[in-house]
Protein backbone atom coordinates (compact mmCIF):
# COMPACT_ATOMS: atom_id res chain seq x y z
CA UNK A 1 0.00 0.00 0.00
CA UNK A 2 1.51 3.23 -1.03
CA UNK A 3 2.34 5.80 2.34
CA UNK A 4 1.20 9.31 2.06
CA UNK A 5 3.02 12.19 4.38
CA UNK A 6 0.44 15.00 5.36
CA UNK A 7 0.68 18.31 7.45
CA UNK A 8 -2.50 18.77 9.15
CA UNK A 9 -2.92 21.11 11.43
CA UNK A 10 0.47 21.83 12.39
CA UNK A 11 1.69 17.77 12.29
CA UNK A 12 3.39 16.03 10.26
CA UNK A 13 1.55 12.54 9.95
CA UNK A 14 2.96 9.65 7.53
CA UNK A 15 0.34 6.54 7.29
CA UNK A 16 -0.60 4.00 4.84
CA UNK A 17 -3.50 4.12 2.91
CA UNK A 18 -5.09 2.17 -0.36
CA UNK A 19 -4.89 4.13 -3.39
CA UNK A 20 -8.62 4.66 -3.49
CA UNK A 21 -8.73 6.28 -0.09
CA UNK A 22 -10.42 9.45 0.28
CA UNK A 23 -8.97 12.46 2.06
CA UNK A 24 -11.83 12.86 4.02
CA UNK A 25 -11.58 8.94 5.12
CA UNK A 26 -7.91 9.52 6.46
CA UNK A 27 -8.53 12.86 8.56
CA UNK A 28 -11.65 10.97 10.22
CA UNK A 29 -10.80 7.74 10.68
CA UNK A 30 -7.20 7.09 10.55
CA UNK A 31 -6.32 10.77 12.54
CA UNK A 32 -9.45 10.72 14.30
CA UNK A 33 -10.06 14.13 13.18
CA UNK A 34 -14.05 14.37 13.40
CA UNK A 35 -14.74 17.53 12.52
CA UNK A 36 -14.51 17.06 9.14
CA UNK A 37 -18.07 15.89 7.97
CA UNK A 38 -19.27 13.45 5.50
CA UNK A 39 -22.72 14.83 4.51
CA UNK A 40 -23.73 13.56 0.95
CA UNK A 41 -20.76 11.76 -0.81
CA UNK A 42 -21.36 13.46 -3.61
CA UNK A 43 -19.15 16.45 -3.56
CA UNK A 44 -22.77 18.53 -3.34
CA UNK A 45 -22.87 19.61 -0.07
CA UNK A 46 -19.56 21.01 1.60
CA UNK A 47 -19.74 19.25 4.70
CA UNK A 48 -16.07 18.03 4.30
CA UNK A 49 -14.02 21.20 3.77
CA UNK A 50 -10.31 21.70 4.62
CA UNK A 51 -7.82 23.75 3.44
CA UNK A 52 -5.17 22.33 1.20
CA UNK A 53 -2.08 24.37 1.04
CA UNK A 54 -4.30 27.59 1.85
CA UNK A 55 -6.98 26.82 -0.60
CA UNK A 56 -10.45 24.97 0.66
CA UNK A 57 -11.08 21.84 -0.76
CA UNK A 58 -14.29 19.39 -0.24
CA UNK A 59 -11.79 16.66 0.72
CA UNK A 60 -14.59 13.94 -0.36
CA UNK A 61 -13.26 14.29 -3.53
CA UNK A 62 -9.65 14.04 -3.73
CA UNK A 63 -7.53 10.77 -2.35
CA UNK A 64 -5.45 10.88 0.14
CA UNK A 65 -2.33 10.16 -2.48
CA UNK A 66 -3.32 13.34 -4.87
CA UNK A 67 -2.57 15.32 -1.18
CA UNK A 68 0.76 13.67 -1.09
CA UNK A 69 2.95 16.81 0.60
CA UNK A 70 0.38 18.95 1.24
CA UNK A 71 -0.50 21.01 4.13
CA UNK A 72 -3.91 20.51 5.22
CA UNK A 73 -5.78 22.95 8.00
CA UNK A 74 -9.26 21.18 9.13
CA UNK A 75 -11.79 22.88 11.76
CA UNK A 76 -9.64 21.41 14.79
CA UNK A 77 -6.48 23.23 13.54
CA UNK A 78 -8.23 27.06 12.89
CA UNK A 79 -8.66 28.01 16.53
CA UNK A 80 -5.38 29.47 18.55
CA UNK A 81 -3.19 27.12 20.42
CA UNK A 82 -4.66 28.71 23.73
CA UNK A 83 -8.19 27.97 22.91
CA UNK A 84 -9.07 30.98 21.30
CA UNK A 85 -11.64 30.65 18.71
CA UNK A 86 -10.71 32.58 15.23
CA UNK A 87 -12.64 35.21 14.67
CA UNK A 88 -15.14 33.46 11.74
CA UNK A 89 -15.64 30.39 14.63
CA UNK A 90 -16.21 33.18 16.86
CA UNK A 91 -18.26 34.88 14.90
CA UNK A 92 -20.34 32.39 13.84
CA UNK A 93 -21.18 31.72 18.01
CA UNK A 94 -22.26 35.36 18.05
CA UNK A 95 -24.13 35.89 15.63
CA UNK A 96 -25.91 32.53 15.64
CA UNK A 97 -24.90 31.17 12.53
CA UNK A 98 -25.58 27.89 13.11
CA UNK A 99 -28.39 25.23 14.69
CA UNK A 100 -28.22 21.67 14.26
CA UNK A 101 -23.79 22.19 13.22
CA UNK A 102 -23.73 19.46 10.89
CA UNK A 103 -22.87 21.82 8.36
CA UNK A 104 -21.17 24.35 10.14
CA UNK A 105 -16.97 23.16 9.89
CA UNK A 106 -17.17 23.07 6.19
CA UNK A 107 -18.96 26.23 6.03
CA UNK A 108 -16.67 27.86 8.32
CA UNK A 109 -13.61 26.77 6.31
CA UNK A 110 -14.74 27.92 3.23
CA UNK A 111 -16.03 31.40 5.01
CA UNK A 112 -12.16 31.44 5.77
CA UNK A 113 -10.67 30.84 2.35
CA UNK A 114 -13.31 33.27 0.74
CA UNK A 115 -12.73 36.54 2.93
CA UNK A 116 -8.93 35.60 2.92
CA UNK A 117 -9.28 35.55 -1.00
CA UNK A 118 -11.06 39.10 -0.99
CA UNK A 119 -9.05 41.51 0.73
CA UNK A 120 -10.79 44.57 -0.66
CA UNK A 121 -14.46 43.22 1.35
CA UNK A 122 -17.19 41.37 0.27
CA UNK A 123 -20.91 42.36 -0.29
CA UNK A 124 -23.87 39.84 0.54
CA UNK A 125 -24.91 39.41 -2.62
CA UNK A 126 -20.56 37.83 -3.14
CA UNK A 127 -20.55 36.37 0.43
CA UNK A 128 -23.96 34.14 -0.89
CA UNK A 129 -22.41 33.34 -4.31
CA UNK A 130 -19.22 32.40 -2.50
CA UNK A 131 -20.67 29.94 -0.22
CA UNK A 132 -22.69 28.27 -3.57
CA UNK A 133 -20.97 24.90 -2.66
CA UNK A 134 -21.80 24.74 0.97
CA UNK A 135 -25.74 23.54 1.94
CA UNK A 136 -27.23 24.08 4.92
CA UNK A 137 -30.46 22.85 5.24
CA UNK A 138 -31.54 24.26 8.94
CA UNK A 139 -30.63 28.16 8.87
CA UNK A 140 -31.86 29.74 6.01
CA UNK A 141 -28.24 31.63 5.37
CA UNK A 142 -29.18 35.05 7.04
CA UNK A 143 -27.07 34.99 9.86
CA UNK A 144 -24.42 32.99 8.19
CA UNK A 145 -23.87 35.52 6.01
CA UNK A 146 -24.02 38.29 8.79
CA UNK A 147 -21.57 36.07 10.78
CA UNK A 148 -19.08 36.41 7.67
CA UNK A 149 -19.14 39.66 6.87
CA UNK A 150 -18.42 40.76 10.45
CA UNK A 151 -15.74 38.34 10.36
CA UNK A 152 -14.65 39.44 7.14
CA UNK A 153 -14.18 43.09 9.29
CA UNK A 154 -11.60 41.21 11.74
CA UNK A 155 -10.01 39.01 9.85
CA UNK A 156 -9.31 42.31 7.37
CA UNK A 157 -8.40 44.75 10.13
CA UNK A 158 -11.58 47.17 9.37
CA UNK A 159 -12.57 46.44 12.74
CA UNK A 160 -10.76 45.35 16.44
CA UNK A 161 -13.96 43.07 17.40
CA UNK A 162 -16.79 41.83 16.57
CA UNK A 163 -19.06 43.60 18.75
CA UNK A 164 -17.06 46.78 16.44
CA UNK A 165 -17.94 45.19 13.43
CA UNK A 166 -21.48 45.26 13.99
CA UNK A 167 -21.54 48.90 14.46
Amino acid sequence: MPQVTLAVNGTSHTVEVEARTLLVEVLRETLRLTGTHVGCDTSQCGACVVHLDGDSVKSCTLLAVQAQGATITTIEGIAAADGTLHPMQEAFREYHALQCGFCTPGMVMSAIDLVEKHPQGLSEQEIREGLEGNICRCTGYHNIVKAIAAAAEVMQGRAGTLASAAE
